[in-house]
C-alpha cells in the first residue's frame, strides 16, 4: 500500500527528528547527550521505547503534511519518494535516533545529520516549523514539559548541521 504523506531522508529529523548530538558536537554513532536524574535516563523518564515510539508515529504523522516542513523536498534536487518501504525506515532511524540521544541502548544505525541534510536546502524556518510538529506530538503523548524542554534542546544542537545556509 502506498502512503500518501511526505517525509525525507531524516528528520528529522529530524529530527527531526532527526537526525541529535552531545551538545554543540556532530551526531555519531556513539554520541549521546542524555543527562541523568534520579538515577533515570531522558530515555527512562520520556517511558523508553514504546513511548518513543509512539511520539515518532505523531510526530511523522503531523510532520508529513505540513507544508511549512516541505518533508519531501519538493522542488529540492533530492527529492523524496514516501513509500511504505521509507516511511518504515524513516521511523525505525527516528526511534534509534531519540533512543541513542536520550541514553537509550539502541543503536543509531542512520547517516550523521550533515551526510543526511546536505543539499536539502532545509531553512531555519522549516527546522522551526518541524520542531512544532515534535512538540505537538510530545504534548499529544502527555510527555511533561520538563521532559519535552530536554529533549528539544537536544534537537536545537542538530540545526546548523540539517539548515543548508
Amino acid at each position: 500500500m502506498h502512503r500518501s504523506i511526505r517525509v525525507p531522508a531524516l528528520v528529522l529529523a529530524v529530527l527531526l527528528v532527526a537526525g541529535v548530538t552531545g551538545i554543540g558536537c556532530q551526531m555519531d554513532k556513539s554520541s549521546s547527550s542524555s543527562t541523568t536524574v534520579g538515577g533515570k535516563t531522558l530515555y527512562e523518564r520520556l517511558g523508553g521505547e514504546p513511548a518513543i515510539r509512539a511520539v515518532v508515529d505523531d510526530f511523522v504523522a503531523n510532520a508529513a503534511p505540513d507544508p511549512a516542513v516541505n518533508f519531501t523536498r519538493k522542488g529540492h534536487p533530492n527529492e523524496w519518494q514516501a513509500t511504505d518501504a521509507n516511511v518504515a525506515k524513516l521511523k525505525k532511524h527516528l526511534v534509534q535516533f531519540f533512543s541513542k540521544v536520550t541514553g537509550g541502548p539502541q543503536t543509531y544505525e542512520g547517516r550523521d545529520m550533515v551526510t543526511v541534510h546536505t543539499g536539502m536546502g532545509i531553512t531555519n524556518e522549516e527546522f522551526n516549523a518541524i520542531a512544532g510538529d515534535l512538540k505537538k506530538a510530545l504534548d499529544k503523548n502527555n510527555v511533561p514539559s520538563n521532559l519535552q524542554d530536554e529533549l528539544i534542546a537536544i534537537v536545537e544542537t542538530t540545526r546548523s548541521q540539517i539548515v543548508n545556509k
